[in-house]
C-alpha cells in the first residue's frame, strides 16, 4: 500500500523489473509504477486514461496476472492503456510502449495519448515510430588440398581457385588459414536478417540459442516463417556460408564451422527504428560479430539510413560491445547497379562503424548488380551473369542449394573471415579489425579502371575497396596485431562566402588542415575515415556528383550521378564517408567539388560540411565547409556535429 492506494496487482518481468498496479478507493484513476527489482527505485510512474472504481471488473489475462513471454508484459483492461514493451535493447531510459487503441495503418487515434506523454515531466523525448522499408540484398533471377565428407564440398568452387580447371584464379586462402588451425572457434556470429533455420542438420551442430532473438515476434525463436514461395531462406543461406558444419555429411562447409552461428529475426514484418535498434543491440557483450545484408532499397532514387535509436545501438556496440574492444558490423554494399545507385546513399554501408563488403565474379568482372562508392572496403567472390557460377550454402527446409546471389553472399563471407582473426587474436578492436582488411585485401585479378594507389601506398577501387580478402593474410597479420591508438578529433573552418553551383561546371571549395598539431588530445596523425557531412538544396539531386580530394591528391567519389533520382529534397545533413585516404597525413589542403549536370539552368542554394574522421595516432579530423548559411545556422550545425555525432569514444 502507497499512500491511499492498494496494491492489486503485480508482474515480474524479465527477473529484472515490476510492474505493481495500484487502485485508490473510491473513483480515482488506476495508477502503475514500472520498478528496478534489484535497487528499489521507482523507473516510471504513470496513470491509465481513463477512471475506473475500487472493486472494478478488470479482465486480466488467463493466469489471473499477466500475459508474459520474457520480453513483455500485457495489462488487459477496459481502458485505454498503453503495452511496455521493455527497454530498447541496451539503450538506458529509452522504452518501447504500443498503444492499445492504435490501429496499424493510422495514427490518428493516438494523438491525444501522445499529447498526455508529452506533457509528463518525466518524459524526456517522444517518437512514433513509422515502418521503413528494408530489402534483402540478394539477386533474385588438382585434388583437394583438404577433405571433407559434405557432399558439395567440391562445388564451393570460391574455395579452390588455385585448382588448374578454376576460372577465379586468385584465392581467398580460406583452406591456408585452416591449415593454420583457424576455424572459428570460441567466436559468435550472429546474422540479423529474417530467421535461421535452427534444426537444419547443417546450422544445428553450431547453432547458439544466446546469440538469437526473434524480434518480430518477440520471443526467443529466430526460425524463419515458412510459406509456399520460401520467401524467408535469407537469414538461413547467410548463416551456412559462417558456419556449416564440417564432416558431417551435408551439405557445404562454412567458412568458419567451428563458430556459432545465431540468428534475429528481424526482416520479417514492419521494420522501424526501435526494431533495427533492437536488432544491432542483442547480447552485444557475448555476439562478436553481426552479420547485415540489408538495407534501404536499391532502387537508385533512395537516400535513407538508420535513425536516431539506431545509431546509438550503433554507437553503443562500438564503445561497450565485446567488453569494450567494439562490435564488428559487417555490412552487404548493395544492389543497385543495373537501377545506377551509388552506395554512399545509404547510411549503413557509408558508416565508420560498419565494413561494407563487395562482390566480384569468379571471372575478376565486375557483377551486373554492383554499387560502387568510397566506402567500401573489401570485396569477395559472389554471382555473376547467367553462365557464370552463383555460391553454395544452406537452405530452407533442410536442404541446400547452389543459387545464393548479390552482395548479400559477401557480407557472411567476411564475418566467417573475421571469426577466424578472432580466434587467432581475440582481443583485436573494432577498428584493428578495419586496419587488417585494409592492409591484407589485395586487387588480385579484379577487374577495374579506377585502380589506383592512394598517398599511403595503398591500392584501392570504387568497386573493390581494398581488394580481394585474404584469409590466411588476415589471421598471420592479427595474430601479432598491435592495438591502433585511439581516435582524436579537430576541427578547421572554411570561408563562409555564399556560392552556388555552376552548370555543368565544377564548384570548388578548399580548407587548409593543421590536423590540430597544437593540440595535443586533439592532433591528427594518419587517416582512417573520412566523412562530408554535407546538406545541399537542389531541385534535382540525381544531377550532383561530388568528389573529395586530400592533401596527397586522393580523389574520392562521393556522389555519381543517380538517373532515376528526381527528388527536389536535395541533402541534409548527409554524411558522405570515403576510406580511400586510409594511412594518409592529414595536413594541408582539402578540395570539395560538386558538379551540377541538369537538363535545364538552375541555380540551387548550397550549404555544405564535411568532416574527417581518422585515427592512429590515428585520429579524427573535422573540416567544415560553411556556404550559404546564416549564422546562427552555422552554430546549430556544428552543436549537432559535436553533440550528436563525436560521442567521446
Amino acid at each position: 500500500m502507497i499512500g491511499t492506494y492498494h496494491k492489486i496487482w503485480e508482474c515480474v518481468l524479465h527477473q529484472k523489473y515490476y510492474l505493481t498496479l495500484f487502485i485508490s478507493r473510491g473513483a480515482s484513476k488506476l495508477t502503475f509504477t514500472f520498478t528496478d527489482a534489484e535497487s528499489g527505485p521507482e523507473l516510471w510512474v504513470g496513470s491509465l486514461m481513463e477512471e475506473v472504481s475500487f472493486g472494478s471488473r478488470m479482465n486480466f489475462s488467463e493466469d489471473g496476472g499477466c500475459l508474459w513471454d520474457a520480453s513483455f508484459c500485457q495489462i488487459v483492461l477496459p481502458a485505454d492503456i498503453f503495452l511496455l514493451l521493455l527497454q530498447i535493447g541496451n539503450l538506458e531510459d529509452y522504452y518501447h510502449f504500443y498503444h492499445s487503441k492504435t490501429f496499424k495503418r493510422s495514427t490518428l487515434s493516438s494523438r491525444g495519448p501522445h499529447t498526455f506523454l508529452r506533457m509528463d515531466p518525466q518524459v524526456k523525448w517522444l517518437q512514433q515510430q513509422e515502418v521503413k522499408r528494408r530489402v534483402k540484398r540478394q539477386v533474385r533471377s588438382d585434388p583437394q588440398a583438404l577433405y571433407f565428407n559434405d557432399p558439395i564440398w567440391s562445388n564451393m568452387w570460391y574455395m579452390h581457385c588455385g585448382d588448374k580447371n578454376s576460372r577465379c584464379r586468385s584465392e581467398m586462402n580460406v583452406q591456408a588459414a585452416w591449415k593454420r588451425g583457424y576455424t572459428g572457434k570460441n567466436v559468435v556470429v550472429t546474422i540479423l536478417d529474417d530467421g535461421i533455420e535452427r534444426n537444419h542438420p547443417d546450422l544445428a551442430p553450431n547453432y547458439d540459442s544466446y546469440a538469437s532473438y526473434d524480434v518480430n515476434g518477440n520471443d526467443y525463436d529466430p526460425s524463419p516463417r515458412y510459406d509456399a514461395s520460401n520467401e524467408n531462406k535469407h537469414g538461413t543461406r547467410c548463416a551456412g556460408e559462417v558456419a556449416a558444419s564440417a564432416n558431417n555429411s551435408y551439405c557445404i562447409v562454412g567458412i568458419a564451422y567451428n563458430a556459432k552461428i545465431g540468428g534475429i529475426r528481424m526482416l520479417d514484418g514492419d521494420v522501424t527504428d526501435v526494431v533495427e535498434a533492437k536488432s544491432l543491440g542483442i547480447r552485444p557483450n557475448y555476439i562478436d560479430i553481426y552479420s547485415a545484408s540489408w538495407g534501404p532499397d536499391d532502387d537508385g532514387k533512395t537516400v535513407d539510413g538508420p535513425g536516431r535509436l539506431a545509431k546509438q545501438a550503433f554507437e553503443y556496440g562500438i564503445k561497450k560491445g565485446r567488453q569494450g574492444l567494439g562490435s564488428i558490423f559487417v555490412w552487404a554494399s548493395g544492389n543497385g547497379g543495373r537501377e545506377g545507385d551509388h552506395c554512399s546513399c545509404d547510411g549503413y554501408t557509408n558508416s565508420i562503424y560498419t565494413i561494407s563488403v563487395s562482390s566480384t565474379t569468379e571471372n575478376g568482372y565486375k557483377p551486373w548488380y554492383l554499387e560502387e562508392c568510397a566506402s567500401t572496403l573489401a570485396t569477395t567472390y559472389s554471382s555473376g551473369a547467367f553462365y557464370e557460377r552463383k555460391i553454395v550454402t544452406t537452405d530452407l527446409r533442410q536442404r541446400c542449394t547452389d543459387g545464393h546471389t548479390g552482395t548479400s553472399v559477401s557480407a557472411p563471407m567476411v564475418a566467417g573471415i573475421i571469426a577466424l582473426a578472432l580466434e587467432a587474436n581475440s582481443q583485436l578492436t573494432w577498428r584493428d579489425v578495419q586496419h587488417l582488411l585494409v592492409k591484407t585485401s589485395r586487387p588480385a585479378h579484379l577487374k577495374a579502371n579506377d585502380w589506383k594507389v592512394n598517398g599511403a601506398g595503398h591500392k584501392v577501387s570504387h568497386l573493390y575497396g581494398f581488394g580481394l580478402v585474404d584469409a590466411e593474410a588476415l589471421v598471420m597479420e592479427a595474430k601479432k596485431w598491435t592495438a591502433v591508438p585511439s581516435q582524436h578529433t579537430c576541427v578547421a573552418v572554411t570561408d563562409k562566402r555564399p556560392r552556388s553551383i555552376p552548370v555543368v561546371q565544377t564548384l570548388r571549395t578548399t580548407a587548409l588542415s593543421t590536423a590540430c598539431a597544437d593540440h595535443s588530445d586533439q592532433r591528427v596523425g594518419y587517416l582512417e575515415h573520412v566523412v562530408a557531412r554535407i546538406s545541399i538544396s537542389h531541385p534535382r539531386r540525381g544531377d550532383l556528383q561530388i568528389h573529395l580530394i586530400s592533401p596527397s591528391g586522393t580523389k574520392s567519389q562521393l556522389l555519381a550521378k543517380r538517373l532515376l533520382d528526381h527528388s527536389n529534397e536535395g541533402f541534409t545533413n548527409w554524411e558522405f564517408m570515403t576510406v580511400h585516404c586510409w594511412g594518409e597525413k592529414a595536413e594541408g589542403e582539402w578540395t570539395l567539388e560538386i558538379q551540377d549536370m541538369p537538363s535545364q539552368v538552375r541555380n540551387p542554394e548550397k550549404q555544405g560540411q564535411w568532416l574527417l574522421r581518422s585515427s592512429q595516432e590515428l585520429v579524427s579530423l573535422f573540416v567544415t565547409s560553411r556556404l550559404l548559411f546564416s549564422h546562427s545556422l552555422i552554430i546549430m550545425f556544428i552543436h549537432i556535429v559535436l553533440v550528436s555525432y563525436f560521442i567521446p569514444l
